[in-house]
C-alpha cells in the first residue's frame, strides 16, 4: 500500500522555467507517442509494447529536429511511457477509457524517480536545477527528513498553483494511530436535497458549490469566450475562469474531508450503498447536480480514512430495495416513485421518512454483512448486473432479506 503527501511548491522564475520546459517535453513525447501508436494500429494492425515505445523515444531524439529533448531531465519522458502503457492496460481492462491528447491549457505534470531526485535536510532537489524547490510543510507530527518518496510528481494547475506529491510506501510512511472505539455504527443514505442522511437520523444538506457559482463562472466564461484567441487578454481570462473553477473544488473537497472525518471519528462501524455514479450522470437532467454532490470522492475518502484510523466500512450492493422495505417489520413495497418522500407501512402501519427509513435499512445490511466476516467490498454480480429494470420482490414479514 502505498500513500502520498501532496504539498504547495514555490519554484524560482528560473526553476519554473526549466519546469514549463518539461512539461511541454512531456507532452511532446505522450502526444507524438500516441499518434505513432494509432497510425501503426491503422496502417498494420499491430499494438505497440512499451520497449517499442522506447525505442521511439530514443530515434525521435536522434532525428535533428528534436534536440531540445535532451534539455530536460530524461527520466519524466521515460515515465510518460510507462504511464501510456499503463493507460492502455487500464483501457483493455476495461478499468478506463481510451487514452486521448495533452493539451497545454490542462493540468501539466511530470514525474520523477530516485534517479532524478533526492531529499537532503528535508528539502527537495530536482534533476536540471541548481538548488531545493521550496515547499510547505503541512503536516507537523511528521518529520519531513524522514520521508523517503519512491517518487515525485510534479505539477501545475490551470489556475496558476504548484504542487508537489511525493509517494511513500507504507512500511515507511508514518501514520496515526487507531482511534478508540466509540460504539456506535452509522448507516448512510446519500442524496441530492440532503448529502447524508445517517440512520439515527440526522441530515447534513447539500452545500451545492456548484450552482452557488454559476452565475460568476458564466460571467468569466462569456468574457473568456469576447477576447481572441491567442492573445494575452484571453489567457487572463482563462486563468481567472481556472481560478473560479478552483474555488469550487476546494469548496468541495473540504466540505468532504469535514464530512468523512466526522463520521469515521465517531463511528466503529460505517454502511454505504454501492451506488452506480457513472449510470447516473448519464442522465443529462441530473449529470451537474450529481457531479457537483462528489459521492465517488466521499466513498474514497472513507475507504482510506476508515483503513488508516482503524474503522470498518461495508459496502453492500446497489440492488438491496432499501428505501421500500419498512425497517420495523420488513414489508416490502412493490413500488415507491422518487417523489414521494415519507410513506406509511400497510403492514405495521409506521410513518416513514424516505431517506431515514433507507439509512437505517442500510445499517441493518451492513450489519448482517459485518457478522458473516464477507468482505467490505461490493461481491457477485451487483457491479455487473444490468441498470435497465430491476424486478419488484414480494412481500414479506419479518427482517430485511439480503
Amino acid at each position: 500500500m502505498r500513500t502520498a503527501y501532496k504539498v504547495r511548491v514555490y519554484p524560482t522564475p528560473e526553476q519554473a522555467a526549466v519546469l514549463n520546459r518539461t512539461f511541454g517535453c512531456v507532452r511532446l513525447v505522450w502526444n507524438t507517442v500516441l499518434a505513432w501508436r494509432h497510425a501503426r494500429y491503422r496502417a498494420d494492425g499491430v499494438t505497440t509494447s512499451y520497449a517499442q515505445t522506447d525505442r521511439y523515444l530514443t530515434e525521435l531524439k536522434r532525428d535533428g529536429g528534436h534536440d531540445f529533448l535532451y534539455e530536460v531531465s530524461s527520466v519524466p519522458l521515460q515515465q510518460t511511457l510507462r504511464h501510456q502503457h499503463t493507460a492502455f492496460a487500464n483501457f483493455f481492462a476495461g478499468r478506463a477509457r481510451y487514452p486521448r491528447f495533452k493539451s497545454r491549457h490542462g493540468r501539466q505534470c511530470a514525474t520523477y524517480t530516485r534517479s532524478a531526485f533526492r531529499r537532503r535536510d528535508g528539502r527537495l532537489h530536482l534533476a536540471k536545477m541548481d538548488g531545493p524547490i521550496a515547499l510547505v510543510w503541512s503536516w507537523p507530527e511528521v518529520d519531513p527528513a524522514t520521508i523517503e518518496p519512491t517518487t515525485v510528481t510534479v505539477s501545475r494547475d490551470p489556475d496558476g498553483r504548484w504542487y508537489a506529491s511525493l509517494a511513500v510506501e507504507a512500511e515507511t510512511a508514518t501514520g496515526p494511530e487507531p482511534l478508540p472505539a466509540t460504539g456506535d455504527e452509522a448507516g448512510i443514505d446519500l442524496g441530492v436535497s440532503d448529502f447524508v442522511v445517517l440512520s439515527i437520523g440526522e441530515k447534513i444538506p447539500n452545500p451545492r458549490h456548484l450552482e452557488r457559482k454559476a452565475r460568476n463562472l458564466a460571467r468569466y466564461q462569456r468574457r473568456m469566450a469576447r477576447k481572441q484567441r491567442g492573445s494575452n487578454n484571453r489567457a487572463k481570462a482563462r486563468a481567472k475562469v481556472a481560478r473560479a473553477h478552483t474555488r469550487v473544488a476546494d469548496a468541495r473537497a473540504d466540505f468532504l474531508h469535514r464530512t468523512s472525518t466526522r463520521l469515521v471519528r465517531d463511528h466503529d462501524l460505517i454502511v454505504i450503498e454501492d451506488l452506480n455514479v457513472r449510470g447516473m450522470v448519464r442522465n443529462r437532467c441530473l449529470a451537474r447536480v450529481i457531479s457537483d454532490c462528489g459521492w465517488g470522492e466521499f466513498r474514497r475518502q472513507l475507504e482510506y480514512k476508515t483503513a488508516k484510523y482503524g474503522r470498518t466500512l461495508v459496502v453492500i450492493e446497489r440492488w438491496y430495495p432499501s428505501s421500500k422495505t419498512c425497517s420495523v417489520c420488513g414489508h416490502l413495497l412493490t413500488a415507491l416513485s422518487l417523489s414521494t418522500r415519507h410513506w406509511s407501512c400497510p403492514s405495521c402501519g409506521t410513518r416513514h421518512d424516505r431517506d431515514v427509513n433507507a439509512a437505517k435499512n442500510i445499517l441493518a445490511a451492513g450489519r448482517a454483512v459485518s457478522a458473516c466476516g464477507a468482505d467490505v467490498s461490493p461481491q457477485g454480480s451487483s457491479l455487473r448486473r444490468s441498470a435497465v429494470k430491476q424486478e419488484a420482490q414480494p412481500a414479506r414479514a419479518g427482517s430485511p432479506v439480503l
